[in-house]
């Protein structure tokens, strides 16, 4: 059964001879294990998509179903869009949005703890979580006295925090240098392989494509899919 299923979902903006429609109808879906990109120029509706998946924007038309639990049909299907979102799904952005006066442990822990886990083993599995990315010798560290590779890593650790099946990253890598790039793509190959989530990442960074398994392409909010050598 797939993480996610995405069904004739579609965005329309505005009304009457106004309306545009930004997302035309899209269906994929997306395997624990499997790391997907979406590709396409900017304004193509790679990030209406993620927002639309997530129901941070609900979709003009459309089915959304995870692990096998309907979650939009048309309208929500009776859950607490935010406590959902929360639980199940993970985000990383390009801009990182670190808390500036918690360290890199405590930016990850608050979001444990905002689930409900105690603030000592929320604490703990911070410090876990923040070792798992490699990066556990600066886990009392401020943000600001990273390096921008490192507080995407601590970014990636708080998107996992709650131990998602869906993790969404729209432009992670766009304020990165190509090696620091690479090694957060290794990242999200391994969380995707070893926790069994399901990972989007929205790019148009054409040096990340070879790591994908799975490649779309979004274009004036029309989704094909496409192979490796198609994106070059």
């Amino acid at each position: 059964m797939p993480v996610l299923e995405v069904d004739k979902v579609s965005m329309t903006f505005g009304q009457g001879e106004l309306a545009v429609q930004a997302l035309k109808p899209t269906t994929f879906s997306v395997e624990g294990g499997e790391l997907a990109a979406l590709l396409g120029p900017s304004g193509s509706g790679k990030s209406t998509l993620l927002l639309a998946i997530s129901l941070i924007l609900e979709p003009t038309t459309g089915r959304i179903a995870m692990d096998g639990r309907e979650i939009y049909n048309d309208g929500p299907c009776g859950i607490d869009e935010r406590a959902y979102r929360r639980q199940n799904i993970g985000f990383i952005f390009q801009q990182h949005n670190l808390i500036p006066f918690l360290t890199a442990r405590e930016n990850v822990a608050l979001v444990m703890q905002i689930n409900g886990v105690g603030r000592r083993e929320a604490g703990r599995r911070a410090r876990e979580l923040l070792g798992y990315l490699e990066i556990a010798h600066r886990a009392d560290s401020l943000p600001a006295n990273l390096s921008g590779g490192e507080q995407q890593r601590v970014a990636i650790g708080r998107a996992l925090a709650n131990e998602p099946r869906l993790v969404l990253a729209d432009e992670p890598t766009a304020a990165l240098d190509t090696e620091r790039g690479m090694k957060v793509m290794a990242l999200l190959r391994k969380i995707a392989r070893e926790r069994q989530s399901a990972v989007i990442t929205v790019t148009h960074d054409h040096r990340m494509i070879e790591g994908f398994d799975t490649v779309y392409h979004l274009d004036d909010g029309r989704l094909t899919k496409t192979t490796h050598a198609d994106t070059h």
